[in-house]
Parts: C-alpha cells; sequence; structure tokens
C-alpha cells in the first residue's frame, strides 16, 4: 500500500466516522457520548455540521478517531479467545466496565 492509498483509506474513514458520529448523536445522544467516548460540546460541534463541511473535515490527512483501548489489561480481556464462550462474555463485560469509567472520568 503506497502513501496515496494511505491517505485515501484515512479519508474514508474519517468520512465513515462522522457519518456515524452524527446519527448517533441524533438518535441517542447519551449513548453516543458513551460510545464515541465524546465530550457535550464535542458532541454538539458534530451535530451541527453540515453535509459539505462533513466531508472538508473529513478529507484531512489525520485520523479523526483513535483506539480508546490504550491498556493493556483491556486488550487482553477483549482478545481472550479460545477460553471458552462464558468467560469470553464475562471479558468482554469486564473491558466494556473499564472503559465506561475511564470515559466518565474524561467528562
Amino acid at each position: 500500500m503506497n502513501a496515496d492509498q494511505v491517505l485515501q483509506e484515512i479519508r474514508e474513514v474519517n468520512l465513515s466516522y462522522l457519518m456515524l458520529a452524527q446519527s448517533l448523536i441524533r438518535s441517542d445522544r447519551e449513548q453516543a457520548l458513551f460510545r464515541l467516548g465524546i465530550s457535550e460540546q464535542a458532541a454538539d460541534r458534530l451535530a451541527s455540521l453540515s453535509p459539505a463541511q462533513v466531508v472538508k473535515v473529513a478529507s484531512s490527512n489525520t485520523l479523526l478517531c483513535r483506539m480508546r483501548m490504550d491498556d493493556d489489561l483491556v486488550w487482553s480481556l477483549l482478545t481472550n479467545h479460545g477460553k471458552g464462550a462464558a468467560n469470553d462474555s464475562v471479558s468482554r463485560l469486564h473491558a466494556s466496565i473499564l472503559m465506561a469509567g475511564r470515559h466518565q472520568e474524561a467528562a
């Protein structure tokens, strides 16, 4: 994959992310704040963007979303394969609780 392809992929991800974010914010604001890990102010700004503004912002060479799972514990819980379906569910629930706590700290 060359540099132009990478930049095009980033732009596509940005556009998809912004469209998803707007849709979530408009349908269920509280859930969107939690799932996206954004502040009230960011949600207000995203919700108010026109389609032309969304396309313009998405055309940035910088990825607009980021991985919020920057903790080894969360990664190990999410990637705990082969330990049984019940344990997988518990691990995913535990990871969700950890990330929710971090969202509350950031807000």
